[in-house]
């Protein structure tokens, strides 16, 4: 529906035609939603579903537009612009009414852009990828009048047949597409710039969430970061295998990826890592003598409170488990007692005639491959126990927590696999 052809821009008042036809948008839209979609035909729900991507680019456009001359609203509010006005009445974040109307700028630039949305054929995603990469090439000194004008026609005509994603893509190089006699080596330096600003990005924050859980969030260059994300995959992926082979409902993938980056940390080989404070890069795990001995004791994960953070002893004695990890046992006094003894760790002859002898994980029902078992001491090497084959068993990492959880008690059978019992 047009407005233009109803409103009188030299004086008459436009209200009445605005009213109307937001009146009758109004009006379709309650009539559509008071019709329940299960019982709609399979082809009625396509062809919704394509009108609406359409309608939501056009009504974006119209937003866009009346955004890009919403001056008056910030004088008459005494703001910088109209996002104040937003925050206040309509409830949007001042951030996301900011981006909103700096993409209204940027449309009202590009004529083809504004265009385009007006159609329905360039969503609004896709306009804010175009708009940006429009304006890098505005700004870049070697492209021309004549270069901007064809890269805009290019990239939205590009819209209509790749997602906003692949359009982004496409926006970095699109000069090259243009001429590559002229941008091609252009492009190479750019792309190198672009990596020089991703490592100077680089960042990782940690922070104790104090409700047993650690945060951190983090940059990295794509480089990095997709290898990051492979190797994570990686130890996710065995978990997954197993649950749908048992037949067992999925875990969300964010909780799989999680727990296989855990798995990842947990298996750093200790040797390859650097030194760090002097000595090798290790965990220190300090505990009492009287606290070791409780099934519900404390521990301190570092050299003290101050500097670290307190888990239970059923965690320290698992942790005791792994390489990576010096648990020191202190006496009533403070006195050190046990500061680690050299043949702690299992070696990786044993570990490999382990895997050689049992297969898999030794719980009982269990099948987690070996690969993915950790090396446990039945007798806890905490409070005496060896390190031979004899007193080791293979568990995985679900059952390694439940052999030091003080809730479950495990027994070896004479097959050799590993009985847990919840405690009554």
């Amino acid at each position: 529906m047009s407005l233009g052809r109803s409103i009188d821009h030299w004086g008459a008042n436009p209200g009445d035609a605005i009213e109307a036809a937001l009146k009758a948008i109004e009006t379709a839209l309650q009539e559509l939603l008071a019709t329940d979609p299960n019982y709609w035909r399979t082809g009625q729900k396509k062809d919704l579903l394509e009108r609406l991507e359409k309608l939501q680019a056009q009504q974006a456009a119209l937003r866009l537009r009346v955004l890009a001359s919403a001056g008056d609203i910030a004088e008459e509010t005494g703001a910088k612009d109209a996002s104040g006005w937003m925050r206040a009445e309509l409830l949007v974040d001042k951030a996301v009414a900011r981006s909103q109307i700096k993409l209204a700028a940027g449309v009202a630039k590009y004529d083809l852009v504004a265009a385009g949305l007006a159609e329905g054929v360039v969503s609004q995603d896709k306009a804010r990828v175009i708009t940006k990469a429009l304006d890098q090439i505005d700004a870049d000194p070697v492209a021309s009048a004549e270069d901007l004008v064809l890269a805009e026609k290019l990239l939205v005509d590009y819209a209509g047949r790749l997602t906003a994603n692949e359009l982004r893509i496409v926006g970095k190089r699109i000069l090259a597409e243009i001429d590559p006699a002229r941008f091609e080596d252009a492009e190479a330096q750019a792309l190198l710039a672009e990596e020089e600003r991703a490592h100077q990005k680089t960042a990782l924050r940690v922070w104790d969430n104090y409700d047993g859980t650690v945060g951190f969030d983090g940059v990295l260059p794509v480089s990095i970061g997709m290898r990051f994300k492979r190797l994570v995959e990686a130890y996710a992926q065995p978990r997954k295998q197993q649950l749908v082979g048992k037949g067992a409902p999925l875990p969300p993938w964010e909780r799989l990826m999680g727990q296989g980056f855990a798995r990842l940390l947990e298996t750093i080989d200790p040797a390859a890592l650097p030194r760090h404070g002097g000595d090798a890069t290790t965990i220190n795990v300090v505990i009492s003598l009287e606290e070791l001995r409780k099934d519900l004791g404390t521990a301190t994960l570092g050299y003290d409170e101050t500097n670290g953070a307190t888990i239970s002893a059923a965690e320290a004695r698992r942790l005791a488990c792994n390489a990576t990890i010096i648990p020191w046992v202190l006496g009533s006094d403070g006195e050190v007692l046990d500061a680690g003894r050299g043949s702690r760790f299992f070696q990786p002859i044993q570990r490999k005639a382990m895997r050689l002898q049992r297969k898999c994980c030794q719980a009982e029902g269990c099948d987690m491959p070996p690969e993915w078992c950790d090396a446990h001491h039945l007798e806890p090497w905490a409070v005496g126990g060896k390190t031979d084959l004899k007193d080791g068993a293979l568990l995985c990492p679900h059952h390694h927590r439940l052999a030091h959880n003080p809730a479950y008690v495990h027994e070896r059978l004479p097959d050799g696999t590993v009985r847990f019992t919840r405690r009554p």
